[in-house]
């Protein structure tokens, strides 16, 4: 089974509420979102953003140009659904963002879903490559991932963990630090998971 057959079949067949990254409030991202002070029109992207509840929260607060980007289509078909007519005011790609080519660029990039599942160096340059080449000058960069205290996997695969000096080392050629936090996600299973998020801006 290939990367893309193996989340369609996890869109396809566990409720929203059975997977481990399940978040009705993505509490870190809204906040990182709004302590940005960008414009409700800037151009945002969630990457990896499946049926996340991020779209729907940035609608409700009034951020009108969102994007949403996985390699599942069940996934963003799920969202859809949810949102029903409010779908429209969405952007919605199919895409495996290791080789994704945008049509524009963003003024916030954010991703707590894909990053960590880049296990080569190939894929990983290639993400950096496009965020760089694709964020706007001054844009805002938020990566969660799975820290050195989190899985070694999910979803049945391998995954990168990360620490702030791995992650900053990372992204520092193009990308300026403005902070990096360590959270513990609460699974649906009662189980805690330990993230770093990171955010960064475009130099």
């Amino acid at each position: 089974m290939n990367k893309k057959e193996h989340w369609e079949n996890v869109f396809k067949t566990k409720p929203l509420n059975e997977v481990s990254w399940y978040e009705p409030i993505p509490e870190t991202s809204l906040s990182l979102i709004k302590e940005s002070n960008i414009s409700k029109s800037a151009k945002i992207i969630d990457v990896g953003g499946g049926d996340s509840f991020l779209v729907d929260h940035l609608l409700k607060l009034g951020y009108t140009n969102i994007t949403v980007l996985d390699i599942s289509e069940a996934a963003l078909d799920r969202a859809k659904q949810r949102l029903k007519d409010q779908s429209n005011k969405v952007k919605w790609i199919v895409a495996d963002v290791a080789d994704f080519s945008p049509l524009e660029n963003y003024d916030f990039w954010h991703d707590r879903a894909a990053f960590h599942f880049l296990t080569d160096e190939q894929s990983i340059n290639n993400y950096v490559e496009t965020v760089k080449k694709y964020l706007n000058k001054n844009g805002n960069l938020v990566i969660g991932t799975f820290s050195k205290n989190g899985p070694r996997k999910c979803s049945g695969l391998d995954i990168k963990q990360y620490s702030e000096t791995t992650m900053v080392n990372q992204f520092n050629t193009y990308f300026d630090k403005v902070n990096c936090i360590e959270i513990d996600h609460k699974t649906p299973f009662d189980t805690s998971q330990n993230f770093i998020f990171c955010w960064f801006k475009r130099k």
